[in-house]
């Protein structure tokens, strides 16, 4: 069984978040609420970007002051040929923020549009979302948090160029100004920042500067190319899934029919002998789960080690969800009292001359982004390096190291591109990182000393990851004839998608999940009473996309409409 995460081996900056008093919380989390928790040449300018590493941890701020998420060097690159190479914080994965975060620094840079590039981070400590103080994509938050932050790095970067040029050429820097990527000076000087790299680079950072104002804008606000369209269009781009090192071996895992199943008993025999296979290894899995793992020297032979595969499932301890039995039991709920979101008086109800009843069920939802989910690990002695698409670098590097007895400081995750994730991405258990770390390490045992990458397919994804829960709605609701609602009274019935995690502290308030009623009752000042339910079965649940939302706005606004057309 996978080792359970306890809440103080969390990050410092996630445990302070948990542990703030209710008072200080709003009453309703929504998704975008709730996820605030959860160069060519050594003489470009940040040839350092793991500065910040050495100083997280709680040791002292950076120089001058700084925190790592501050410092120009782990930001921006110089090449020689005037080349800008910006890192950005966050997981690009369809929304735009390889080209929107560069393009925010090069304004204050002055840098030349046509000479930015931009390359993803990793779980290093400056890339941290600076609001939230952890490395988060999640709740259209890149802009909002990062605007300020990207900046101040632009302009930091940019002043340490100047005075580059101010020494070089022995004159007060506030005779200098920039423009495209290059300085100017007096009597016509000029000096690209390609040229000045590497003596800005050894300059202090500074801690205060001064940023443009907004009417000054030459990039910010103005129509550009996406950094990342030509090699998206033409195929040249490459995601997590592309990811290819000497010897590396690929794995598909054989999951249990049951979520949380154990193996009986295990008969490799014949997939041991599919031509390309390595190994075969039995793993822990999520949820308590066992699976069995083909280790082959590509994804076809691998999958068909896998279909050669006999085994035999313990499923006696474990619930089988029935659809049928689980639409029964979520009606029954809806007639029982439960925890209350909303109480609002229900006696107009009785009396309203009009009257509208109506009942809602929402399917579980699999994430299916187009890209399958993937991982590729790499052990060596006392250390690990990962490649994988994750919404939350240090949270999955944090579960990498828990899997494979590191240290978190031993765990470098490098963040790819990826396909398409809609929260499936960041999940509180890192259960397809946690899933490729155990391979890697249980390969490594086999005598198998290379990377390997674990790669789902798209029916694995669909069969045995997350979903979004089945919801019940019932809604009574009672009105006038100008459509004035009088009373409305609402039942919820779905499983909890932070119950039983590390967030459940923050967002389970009452016995009610904020995640599932966010969107009810908004934007109407409506009279209503808010029953909610939040029964336990064996399916494992996460946020998909708009969360809550995602079967709360459809049901409002349905019901809304429903009552105008009446009036």
């Amino acid at each position: 069984m996978l080792p359970h995460i306890d809440y103080h081996d969390l990050p410092r900056s996630l445990q302070r978040l948990m542990a703030r008093p209710a008072a200080d919380e709003p009453a309703a989390l929504p998704r975008r609420s709730f996820l605030k928790i959860v160069g060519a040449s050594g003489f470009a300018l940040g040839t350092f970007p793991h500065l910040a590493l050495a100083q997280a941890g709680g040791a002292a701020p950076a120089a001058g002051g700084l925190k790592p998420t501050q410092q120009p060097l782990a930001f921006v690159q110089i090449a020689p040929n005037g080349e800008v190479m910006v890192t950005i914080n966050r997981l690009e994965f369809g929304q735009g923020v390889q080209t929107g975060l560069p393009m925010i620094l090069a304004e204050e840079l002055d840098a030349d549009w046509a000479l930015v590039r931009s390359r993803s981070g990793t779980n290093d400590a400056a890339y941290a979302d600076p609001f939230f103080g952890m490395h988060l994509t999640g709740g259209s938050n890149t802009i909002k948090n990062s605007f300020v932050q990207y900046r101040e790095l632009g302009a930091r970067a940019r002043a340490m160029l100047l005075s580059a040029a101010a020494a070089r050429w022995k004159v007060d820097p506030s005779t200098l100004r920039t423009q495209a990527g290059t300085v100017l000076g007096p009597g016509g000087r000029k000096a690209s920042y390609g040229e000045l790299a590497e003596a800005a680079m050894a300059l202090p950072v500074p801690e205060k500067v001064v940023l443009k104002d907004p009417r000054d804008f030459r990039i910010i606000g103005r129509p550009t190319q996406r950094l990342d369209a030509a090699a998206k269009s033409s195929g040249r781009q490459d995601f997590g899934i592309d990811v290819k090192h000497p010897g590396q071996l690929t794995a598909v895992v054989a999951h249990p029919p049951v979520f949380g199943a154990r193996l009986a008993s295990v008969d490799d025999s014949a997939a041991r002998a599919v031509k390309g296979v390595k190994a075969v290894v039995r793993i822990p899995l999520d949820r308590g789960a066992e699976g069995v793992a083909v280790v082959a020297d590509g994804y076809w032979p691998a999958k068909l080690g896998r279909d050669a595969l006999k085994l035999q499932w313990d499923t006696a301890a474990v619930e089988k969800v029935d659809s049928d039995k689980q639409l029964a039991q979520y009606r029954e709920l809806a007639g029982r009292p439960g925890n209350r979101k909303f109480d609002a008086d229900m006696a107009p109800l009785a009396s309203a001359p009009r009257k509208l009843e109506a009942e809602f069920v929402f399917p579980y939802l699999a994430h299916a982004p187009m890209e399958p989910l993937n991982c590729t690990v790499k052990l060596s002695d006392g250390r690990a390096e990962l490649w994988v698409g994750t919404q939350s670098a240090d949270l999955d590097g944090f579960a990498a190291a828990r899997a494979l007895k590191l240290e978190p400081a031993q765990v470098k995750v490098n963040v790819q591109m990826a396909g398409g994730g809609f929260g499936r991405r960041f999940v509180s258990t890192s259960d397809f990182v946690v899933e490729a770390c155990e391979i890697a390490k249980a390969t490594r045992a086999a005598g198998l000393d290379v990377p390997v990458r674990l790669l789902w397919s798209r029916e694995d994804d669909v069969k045995g990851g997350y979903y979004r829960p089945m919801h019940l709605h019932r809604a009574r609701i009672g009105f006038d004839e100008r459509g004035r609602i009088l009373a409305w009274d609402h039942v919820i019935v779905g499983q909890s998608i932070t119950a039983g995690t590390v967030f459940a502290g923050a967002m389970v308030k009452d016995g009610i999940d904020a995640t599932a009623v966010e969107g009810m009752r908004d934007p109407y000042p409506l009279p209503m009473r808010l029953t909610v339910h939040h029964p336990q079965l064996n399916v494992p649940v996460l946020w998909w996309r708009s969360v809550g939302s995602t079967h709360t706005a459809f049901v409002m606004e349905t019901l809304i409409d429903e009552i105008a057309r009446s009036t």
